[in-house]
């Protein structure tokens, strides 16, 4: 299905309001700050493949970047009820990841694809590596044969995707990614230019020096973090999984336009 006519910046803004990918959104304060609590305490499941060291042991060090860089509250007496994403902070992350996108159309790099959420944001990283193959980009496909945490890596329109039981899983761990690029150093053969994806698949590759950007929810710090500390190119911030994943059709719409690709 072709995408929507890209939107506006103010008509994004709006759109990602009313959708909850941003603004009021459905991740409640108590469990973002559950998150941070636990990745400050050294719980290496909230690091999605960075190595943080002890860097960020304060709870409230890792609420400051993230009411920076997400938008969510940085009142430290707000405990529960709404927290929020900032759409402003989400429209220029894309801003920034768009920039990300042309540079590697224009020199033809090698991009390698993935999510954590394929139920939701599939479309839109199958999309996006639509658009680069078009433009010459070389996508990166995974080896065959990666057996990550009981469950394997496939690919689907140029996106990996851990698939367990037959069926696609929500993951957060940074082995798949792990393990794509441990095979290609096995085999001497380059790592990808950019990677753009989520959670520990865009993590671990930016811990392993490869350009990242990652999409992130407001209870996952780590790929803000890893963006303050310049390890991860971009972290873009939005809800990523609402309840349709065709709400996230005009945000890509608008990536693509701001990169000057088309998916055509």
């Amino acid at each position: 299905m072709p995408l929507p006519a890209p939107p506006s910046r103010t008509e994004l803004i709006e759109h990602l309001v009313r959708t909850r990918i941003a603004g009021d959104v459905a991740t409640p304060r108590e469990n973002n700050l559950s998150h941070y609590r636990k990745l400050a305490n050294g719980d290496r499941h909230f690091w999605l493949g960075l190595e943080l060291g002890d860097r960020w042991t304060d709870e409230q060090d890792v609420l400051a970047v993230m009411a920076e860089r997400c938008g969510v509250s940085d009142d430290p007496d707000h405990r529960q009820g709404q927290d929020t994403i900032d759409p402003d902070l989400t429209v220029g992350a894309l801003d920034r990841a768009a920039a990300q996108l042309r540079k590697a159309a224009e020199s033809r790099k090698r991009v390698l694809f993935a999510t954590g959420h394929p139920g939701a944001l599939l479309d839109m990283h199958g999309t996006l590596a639509l658009a680069l193959r078009l433009a010459g980009c070389e996508i990166v496909r995974a080896p065959l044969g990666l057996y990550p945490d009981d469950g394997v890596v496939v690919q689907f329109s140029g996106v990996a995707v851990y698939e367990r039981g037959a069926s696609l899983w929500h993951t957060h761990s940074p082995e798949p990614m792990r393990q794509i690029l441990d095979a290609f150093e096995r085999a001497e053969e380059p790592l990808p230019d950019l990677v753009v994806a989520d959670h520990g698949w865009a993590g671990c590759a930016a811990q392993h020096g490869v350009d990242a950007v990652g999409f992130a929810d407001c209870n996952d710090p780590a790929l803000f973090l890893g963006e303050a500390e310049g390890t991860l190119s971009v972290a873009v911030p939005l809800d990523d999984h609402v309840t349709d994943p065709r709400f996230y059709e005009p945000m890509t719409a608008y990536l693509l336009a701001s990169a000057d690709l088309s998916a055509d």
